[in-house]
């Protein structure tokens, strides 16, 4: 993906396979660094791989259906690039560009290092997702939110570490005769796990993803540990996202089904989840608005 035709091709067939998966508006985070190795500048490969996605729009439209898509542009972390990369995002917001992120390496690189970048960002009103909670914890996520001044968390499932849970036993409290069965678990939130509950700031979690990076191994080994139920549960802004579909092997729809059989969720469930989602997207209010209507209209379909 060094070509504009290679990035054009990329990214229109990946705006069909969104469609393909049911997706009607998605977010595509991606690092304009790393593609300038046979010689195209950083505005030459977003303009590229816009082309892509609009051409993959007017694809999917001539098969009947709707999709819109918007770059997330990505600064490498453990790289220098970060306000150069902030300020190509700022110059594309009106061609595609409607947020930006900083990804890679976590763990020893906090936000921090950014804070000029996320800084020119805020004076520009351009919003951020920030990278924290998957490989590294709670210091990265703090930093992601007072340095990144990030309004989303990509993963922050490690925000479940600030949040504490304690059973005692209850004198038999269903009255099955079973005093060794009625626990009751009590929960405590820590300062950071009450910020980011409270004011809605959505954790873009990763189910699959997660399980195979090791970042909710200090939860337990399979997929019933994910500590994103308990999350939701909570009342936590929980979405549900892929992370990488290749490398992951998944797509949304395996991810739902995925919740489905192990928590036992339910089309009310998915439905919360999704409108989650679109209304933590960085899109206009009048836009998400109609997003939300969609959404509903689709569910109410399926009921």
């Amino acid at each position: 993906m060094q070509t504009k035709d290679g990035l054009f091709r990329v990214a229109k067939e990946f705006v069909e396979d969104l469609a393909d998966d049911g997706v009607v508006y998605g977010e595509v985070r991606w690092a304009p660094e790393q593609h300038l190795t046979k010689g195209l500048s950083l505005d030459e490969v977003v303009e590229a791989v816009q082309a892509g996605l609009d051409a993959g729009v007017d694809a999917v439209a001539e098969t009947g259906r709707d999709i819109q898509v918007g770059q997330l542009i990505t600064a490498m972390r453990h790289a220098e690039r970060g306000q150069e990369i902030a300020e190509l995002a700022v110059r594309h917001r009106n061609n595609g560009a409607v947020g930006f992120d900083i990804a890679g390496a976590e763990d020893g690189f906090l936000p921090s290092r950014f804070k000029d970048a996320f800084t020119y960002l805020a004076q520009h009103n351009f919003p951020a997702t920030v990278h924290a909670g998957e490989a590294a914890g709670l210091e990265s996520i703090q930093s992601a939110l007072v340095d990144g001044r990030a309004l989303r968390l990509g993963h922050g499932v490690r925000i479940a570490e600030d949040v504490t849970v304690e059973f005692e036993a209850d004198e038999d409290a269903n009255g099955d005769g079973d005093e060794l069965d009625d626990n009751i678990g009590m929960v405590t939130l820590g300062e950071l796990a009450s910020w980011v509950r409270d004011r809605g700031i959505a954790l873009e979690i990763c189910p699959s993803s997660n399980l195979q990076t090791g970042a909710v191994a200090g939860f337990g080994e399979g997929i019933e540990s994910h500590p994103l139920d308990m999350l939701y549960q909570l009342g936590f802004n929980v979405t549900i996202n892929t992370d990488n579909r290749l490398m992951s092997g998944v797509t949304l729809t395996d991810e739902f089904e995925l919740l489905v059989e192990t928590f036992d969720y339910d089309l009310d469930d998915l439905l919360e989840l999704t409108l989650n989602a679109a209304e933590a997207a960085f899109l206009p209010l009048e836009e998400k608005e109609a997003l939300v209507e969609y959404i509903n209209e689709a569910y109410a379909d399926l009921g």
